[in-house]
Order: structure tokens, then sequence, then C-alpha cells
């Protein structure tokens, strides 16, 4: 079985990826949940990971690290990793890819915390770009694959890559098209991202470099994490 080593689920939109992908797919693994902060040893991450990050996967002797590496593994040894027929998986990589590599000015503006919601001081030029081109990119898939998911009418990998998105686009709640909102919400009601978010609202642990990324991009108006 494997082991999936990830950080808290409040923060991490790395680990989430590989970890509702192998919910949502049923695929068993063990989740090896290590707190960012390093609540003793700020190199925690290291006795597991090459890079000191997560997530990581570790399959017998196997050690895979980075959230698309990780899918490409999984999608050799599983069916529904990617999709079937040739020319949507191609799209599907392509947009997993494009959201592995980009989209700086959403992760800066909108870093993930799941148990915040946050009135964004502003959207700036790059951010406003990003929105549009996500805009673009969900209505392409969902309109080229019919639905209801960005590749077609199951859930797979690119569904898991843009999975953070969801939740930052409920945190921050920027302006973004109807169907847009309406992807979002789907993804967001998925039984793994619900027990997700539950776990994550229930995290007591707090980091500092997380919780300075979210102060400086917008006004609190509300913290739903435990012991807030």
């Amino acid at each position: 079985m494997y082991d999936l080593y990830i950080g808290n689920k409040n923060y991490s939109s790395w680990s989430l990826r590989p970890w509702v992908l192998l919910r949502v797919l049923g695929i068993p693994f063990r989740e090896r949940l290590v707190p960012f902060g390093g609540a003793t040893d700020p190199d925690a991450f290291r006795a597991f990971s090459p890079t000191g990050k997560v997530p990581c996967l570790v399959d017998g002797a196997t050690t895979v690290w980075d959230s698309l590496a990780i899918t490409e593994y999984l999608g050799e040894r599983h069916a529904g990793v990617w999709p079937a027929e040739a020319a949507t998986r191609a799209w599907a990589r392509s947009a997993a890819a494009e959201m592995h590599s980009g989209f700086s000015a959403l992760r800066d503006a909108c870093t993930m915390n799941c148990g915040l919601r946050v009135t964004l001081h502003s959207i700036n030029e790059p951010l406003r770009r990003e929105l549009a081109r996500l805009e673009g990119l969900w209505a392409e898939g969902l309109s080229k694959f019919g639905g209801p998911f960005l590749a077609g009418e199951r859930f797979c990998a690119v569904d898991a890559f843009f999975a953070p998105v969801a939740f930052r686009l409920q945190t921050y709640e920027p302006p973004v098209a109807a169907a847009a909102r309406h992807y979002a919400a789907q993804l967001l009601a998925l039984p793994p991202m619900q027990e997700c978010y539950a776990a994550a609202l229930a995290e007591t642990w707090r980091d500092p470099a997380h919780e300075d990324e979210a102060r400086g991009v917008g006004v609190w108006v509300a913290d739903l994490r435990a012991g807030s």
C-alpha cells in the first residue's frame, strides 16, 4: 500500500492534489500528515522527502516527490487517473501542467487557507488576467468534453489539480464567472473534499509563514478553524 506524506490540510494545496485523486478514485493509501512549522524539527520533511517538501509518495522501496510526478506514477498503475481517450488525455495533461507551473499571481494573492474568509485588498492586473484564463480554461474543458468534470463524466487528475483553486475561491471570493463558481462548488461538494475541509477546520496547528501570507492580502472577515 502507498504511503502519502502530506502537510496540513488547511494550508497544503500541493498535498491536496494526490490526496483527493486517490480518495475519489478509491485507491488505498496510508495518510502520513506532518504539520508545517516542524513542531519539533524544522527539517522533519527531509526524513521522507528528498526535497524536504510535500507531497511525497512512498511505494515500498520507491519514493516519488512532486504532485505531478506522483500523479504520473499513479497513472502508470491505475485506470482512471487520466482519461482513456488520447486527445482528451492530452488536453487534461496540458491543463494540469499549466496549473502546476503557472497561475503564480493567483497563488500569491490567494494562498490556500481553507478555514478563513478573506476580503482581498485589491485585484491587480496579473491576478485579473489569471482569473480570466482560469474561467476560459475551465469553460473550454467543460464545453469540449461535456462535463460535469473538466475532461468529461468522470473526475480525474486534471480536476484534482484544480481542487485547491476551489478552496481558494471559497476563501477569497475573487470575481469569477458563474460557470466557474458552479464548477468550483461541484468540486467542493465531493465527499473527499468535504472530508478534507472538515479535517482542515479541525486542525489547531498554526504556521506563522502561512498565516502572514493570508493576513497580507486582505481583511479577515471570519476564521472558522478550531481554537480561533
